[in-house]
């Protein structure tokens, strides 16, 4: 038996994974985000182990058979937040999120300071990413940088509370611009641009890896056996890729989850930071990943579906169904900018806009909208992907909690005109491969641990309606442009 602990940004999710990979049991716990002022978002780390200390006490209760059996724990989770610790271990703030924006000034000051921040990071200096958030901290909380001793990822501060053990893995380590992507390795050059030294990070381990094993008094008090070994883990996206079996070069995915993502595996470092696509560490050995995010999917159609009085999401994705597609192009354009952007614009200071509105729009026009639009930015996000010609794309799984709409699927499909994939239990993805990684770092072999789920469902592109996409999204892409400096 394999547990698996996802640490997201809404919830912490734990579940249990047979050695015949049926699924036995999941709990959940919810986190809430604190947004003190405009960009800012943070978490209490103390709230992480409260939701962990619940799902344990819930799983303890309802399969504490199980829970015995468990010989390994993997561990994933939101990507680029910033624990700071000080000597003794204790938390020094709130931890500063990956959605948090309020690192611009000091993304452009690193991004000066080191030319060779891209071909190093594989990345370009966005807010969103750790190392820009520590200069903030040095420049507006310098009583709290004077005593950081330790700046841990939001895992791996789990990981240090289950264990003791100051550990994280390749593929989260990578989304701080402190990781040499290529050598998988902690860069000097990096560190010293922000003020820290390899004292402040964590040793490094492979997301397959044994990385620590749990306190024997945590093991007690939930019902473990003695010497459970815990995995390295991953960052969430490599996790869900895992969970998918999409470690293969070629493979990849669409998440349509709070953010959006476009991920492909590779066996290669493929950086490409002009663009603003992520060059990454996979959560396996000699693997990488190139990913481009949005940082508002799923959540602009949530906020949409709130702002319009719609009954909940699955209503508006009803009523956007709605809108035939001769009628389409009458609709309203919507940029989906709620929280600034990164891939492909890098720009913290994006905002959404509703643009083209008349009287003859109702919610069904604006539901339509937002969900194209949400479309259109994954569309942007997936044409910077760039894989060499001896590595095509091989396949496409479409995940997060938006893939349960077939309507939406089927209108991605269409708009990236590539076939998407619907598997069983996509769902599960980052707490799934948060276990499977587990089962590795218990000697399972890749190929026996890491396979695909029965697929539900191929969502093929339609032709009918091609021409009216691309138009639209070119008024899509004219029109961010036509913006951009206003957003200032």
């Amino acid at each position: 038996m394999y547990l698996g602990l996802d640490l997201g940004t809404s919830e912490l999710k734990a579940l249990l994974l047979a050695g015949d990979h049926r699924i036995v049991g999941v709990a959940r716990a919810p986190l809430t985000v604190d947004r003190p002022h405009p960009l800012w978002s943070e978490q209490a780390p103390a709230q992480w182990w409260q939701a962990l200390e619940a799902v344990m006490a819930e799983l303890r209760t309802t399969h504490a058979k199980a829970l015995s059996q468990v010989r390994a724990i993997g561990l994933s989770g939101q990507m680029h937040g910033a624990t700071l610790l000080d000597a003794v271990g204790e938390v020094l703030r709130p931890a500063i999120l990956w959605n948090d924006g309020r690192s611009g000034a000091q993304c452009e000051a690193l991004t000066l300071a080191v030319p060779r921040l891209g071909e190093i990071a594989g990345n370009l200096a966005m807010p969103g990413f750790t190392a820009p958030k520590l200069l903030w901290v040095r420049e507006h909380e310098p009583e709290v940088f004077a005593r950081v001793a330790r700046v841990l990822l939001p895992k791996d501060w789990l990981r240090f509370m289950l264990s003791g053990e100051a550990v994280s893995e390749m593929s989260d380590a990578a989304g701080t611009l402190w990781l040499d992507v290529g050598a998988r390795d902690w860069s000097d050059e990096l560190l010293a641009a922000t003020g820290l030294t390899r004292d402040h990070m964590p040793r490094l381990v492979e997301g397959s890896e044994v990385s620590a094993l749990l306190k024997p008094e945590l093991a007690a008090r939930w019902g473990l056996r003695e010497g459970v070994k815990i995995a390295g883990g991953a960052g969430d996206n490599a996790a869900s890729a895992v969970g998918m079996g999409l470690v293969e070069p070629g493979q990849g995915f669409v998440s349509l989850g709070t953010s959006g993502v476009v991920f492909v595996s590779t066996d290669r470092f493929l950086p490409n930071p002009a663009q603003a696509m992520h060059a990454f560490c996979h959560a396996l050995p000699r693997r990488w990943h190139q990913m481009s995010v949005m940082l508002s999917a799923a959540s602009a159609v949530s906020w949409a579906a709130k702002t319009f009085k719609f009954a909940d999401e699955a209503a508006l994705l009803e009523a956007a169904a709605s809108v035939a597609l001769a009628d389409r192009a009458r609709c309203p354009l919507f940029l989906p900018y709620l929280s600034g952007e990164r891939s492909p614009h890098n720009n913290p200071n994006a905002q959404g806009v509703l643009f083209g509105l008349t009287h003859a729009h109702g919610p069904a026009e604006i539901a339509y909208a937002v969900v194209e639009g949400v479309s259109f930015g994954l569309r942007d996000g997936f044409d910077t992907l760039r894989l060499p010609a001896d590595m095509p794309l091989r396949e496409v799984a479409l995940v997060g909690g938006g893939a349960r709409s077939v309507w939406w699927g089927q209108l991605l499909a269409d708009i990236f005109q590539v076939p998407l994939t619907l598997y069983a239990g996509s769902e599960t993805g980052g707490a799934l491969g948060a276990a499977r990684l587990a089962w590795l770092a218990d000697g399972g072999a890749v190929a026996e641990v890491c396979t695909l789920p029965p697929v539900k469902q191929t969502l093929e592109p339609s032709t009918e309606g091609a021409d009216g996409h691309r138009t639209r999204h070119a008024r899509f892409q004219v029109l961010y442009m036509a913006l951009r400096d206003q957003f200032r």
